[in-house]
């Protein structure tokens, strides 16, 4: 993905203007993008409560539940009508927005950059070596400090970003063994796996409509996998890179 993006300037001048690629899937929904955003959302959380998941899954966090008022204002915030690019990950990172509530939510770009604000409770169930602290979390999230900080670098002003992107992830859960390894979404047992990203692939199309971007980056290549298959097969026309 920054290997595309290595040439800022083609970059932002790429999406300061044109039209919407032809075949974009209108949305003629009512409410702002935030709210229809917010509203996929909690769908997509009341079918994932219906799920249990086995060994080697032992922890599962979702911070659409704990942390859902610093979620709220990350996307009340940023996201935003006329936005033409979703940059979209797999899953949450432990100290990442599985502590924000923010996807990549390093929580330093969190704070000082983004400037969120908002209380972040506890899951029902925490592993004793993966607690939450919310924007107290002093151990910082690798892959979100680089990506929010490529994009700092680069655009100076989170509203200058935002102006033209928004940033999601594929799966809100984060998953953890017995040991408090993090597990990804790939590596749950097959029919597990299915049924949870079958659910996820749907709520993407949902807010890809809601949103209506005409190009979604995958930040990863089974997040990019993922969104082709999905979006190609429920008809949705927009560019996946």
């Amino acid at each position: 993905m920054f290997a595309m993006l290595a040439n800022p300037a083609a970059f932002t001048e790429g999406l300061a203007g044109g039209e919407p690629e032809p075949g974009l899937v209108s949305n003629t929904a009512n409410g702002t993008p935030a709210s229809r955003f917010l509203q996929a959302e909690l769908e997509l959380n009341a079918h994932l409560r219906r799920l249990s998941f086995s060994e080697p899954v032992r922890y599962v966090y979702n911070p659409l539940d704990y942390a859902w008022d610093t979620h709220r204002c990350y996307v009340e915030k940023y996201c935003l009508p006329g936005q033409r690019v979703l940059f979209l990950g797999m899953n949450p990172g432990p100290f990442g927005m599985a502590q924000t509530g923010v996807p990549f939510g390093e929580v330093r770009s969190v704070v000082d950059w983004l400037k969120i604000l908002g209380e972040v409770g506890r899951p029902d169930e925490e592993h004793p070596k993966r607690r939450i602290t919310g924007l107290s979390c002093t151990q910082s999230e690798v892959s979100g400090a680089r990506f929010w900080g490529f994009f700092r670098k680069l655009c100076g002003e989170p509203t200058r970003f935002f102006q033209h992107c928004f940033v999601h992830n594929l799966c809100p859960l984060i998953f953890m063994s017995a040991t408090g390894k993090n597990l990804t979404p790939p590596e749950l047992p097959a029919a597990e796996r299915e049924a949870l990203l079958s659910l996820c692939d749907s709520a993407l199309c949902q807010v890809v409509q809601a949103l209506n971007v005409s190009m979604v980056i995958g930040v990863g290549r089974v997040a990019e996998q993922r969104a082709r298959r999905a979006l190609s097969a429920a008809g949705v026309d927009v560019r996946v890179e």
